[in-house]
């Protein structure tokens, strides 16, 4: 019995020699070998900078997927091999049938508009996103032509993109476009824009009533309310979002 156990133990150990011998040398040779290949002629390092920058495009998350719950406006999906935009999206409640997401999305090719419905726990896939700053140059027709300040090259694009927005477009102004895919799909100008006003009613000389705003014209073409005391010429701070009367300039 002993004889078979010392047999056994001995088998065990040469078994685990053998083993710790054979993982050596394959670290030793995997060490060779890299070795061998850097030290080669051929080989290049990648530089730093390109493993850093690591191109944008494989991060962008083409084909990444999102639930229809998370569907916001702006966001681009692609769905039965066409790139839309989310124009607008409503949260609908079924009672027991569920949940659903009423969407308008925009065709980005085409511009046509189409309704669509989204379960919440469905698997939509998105489309990379990206925003640019472009100087505004000038207006031809119902285009607008801007330039890229970095490499000056120039880009034509709707009028439409900009919406209303597009009364506040000054030579040199700093805008930014949004593009999906590649592909424009709306514009901005800066939150708060330097106007003149055009016209404006003077104030009563004497009123003891308590100030009301008052609606002024601007040179551009749209009014805003203003307090009473702006008048022509005069040059204010105007919140392009909504319109709105910020500060005398």
């Amino acid at each position: 019995m002993r004889a078979f156990l010392c047999r056994r133990l001995s088998r065990s150990l040469y078994g685990a020699l053998v083993s710790s011998s054979s993982s050596s040398c394959f670290h030793k040779l995997r060490f060779r070998t890299l070795s061998s290949l850097t030290s080669s002629s051929d080989y290049t390092p990648l530089p730093r900078t390109i493993l850093a920058s690591s191109p944008w495009s494989i991060i962008q998350q083409r084909g990444a997927k999102f639930f229809g719950s998370e569907v916001r406006p702006g966001n681009c999906i692609r769905r039965k091999g066409r790139i839309y935009q989310v124009v607008k999206a409503q949260h609908t409640q079924h009672g027991r049938g569920g949940a659903t997401i009423q969407v308008e999305l925009r065709d980005i090719d085409s511009g046509s508009k189409v309704n669509e419905k989204f379960r919440t726990d469905e698997a939509i896939e998105s489309v990379f996103t990206e925003q640019k700053s472009f100087l505004y140059l000038y207006a031809e027709d119902d285009n607008i032509v801007l330039m890229e300040p970095n490499t000056f090259s120039q880009m034509e694009v709707s009028k439409d993109l900009f919406g209303k927005a597009a009364a506040y477009l000054k030579e040199d102004m700093k805008v930014t476009l949004h593009l999906c895919d590649g592909k424009p799909t709306s514009a901005s100008v800066p939150k708060q824009v330097t106007c003149t006003v055009a016209e404006a009613q003077v104030p009563v000389k004497g009123s003891t009533a308590t100030p009301q705003y008052k609606r002024v014209a601007l040179e551009n073409g749209l009014t805003v309310l203003a307090p009473p005391f702006i008048l022509a010429g005069d040059s204010i701070v105007v919140d392009t979002t909504d319109d709105s009367y910020i500060t005398r300039a």
